[in-house]
């Protein structure tokens, strides 16, 4: 292989991967240092996708683009753990919605908090200045992204 090829930059994957991957540890690493080890990254999925008011656990399972039914087994997870409970949709009483506990929401708390450190520390390495450019250019990358046709059904 030529050297040249081994300096490729990397492609816009990598670059959002990376961090992301990073995100996540520190938030698996917060929690399981608050009593929460139970908790592994894939079992934070419907907490990424959760409606304050509750979702349906096929909305959920859309908006994270998996199966129903490795959806439904998450949910029965954390619903097992008491982070989620499952309550009567009002709109429509043969329905469900899932939504978080009390414990669910501390979960949630403490993610959050997680990551405004995270982005503290991050924006002491590269600078107020650049970082809230890099978060300007993610929010309207995520815009851009969010209008595209089949971006909130699943695919």
């Amino acid at each position: 292989m030529a050297t040249h090829e081994l300096a490729q930059p990397r492609l816009i994957g990598a670059l959002l991967r990376i961090p992301f991957q990073a995100t996540v540890a520190r938030v698996s690493d917060a929690l399981a240092a608050a009593g929460h080890g139970d908790l592994r990254p894939a079992h934070l999925t419907p907490f990424l996708h959760l409606r304050p008011e509750g979702s349906r656990a096929t909305e959920l399972a859309a908006r994270a683009q998996t199966t129903k039914q490795a959806m439904g087994y998450l949910v029965d997870y954390l619903e097992a753990r008491d982070y989620v409970e499952r309550v009567p949709d009002p709109a429509d009483g043969r329905a469900k919605l899932v939504r978080l506990t009390a414990r669910g929401r501390e979960v949630a708390r403490l993610a959050r908090a997680t990551l405004e450190q995270l982005e503290v520390e991050w924006a002491r390495q590269l600078g107020e200045g650049r970082m809230a450019h890099l978060h300007g250019l993610l929010e309207e990358l995520v815009a851009v992204v969010e209008r595209q046709p089949g971006a909130h059904d699943g695919r």
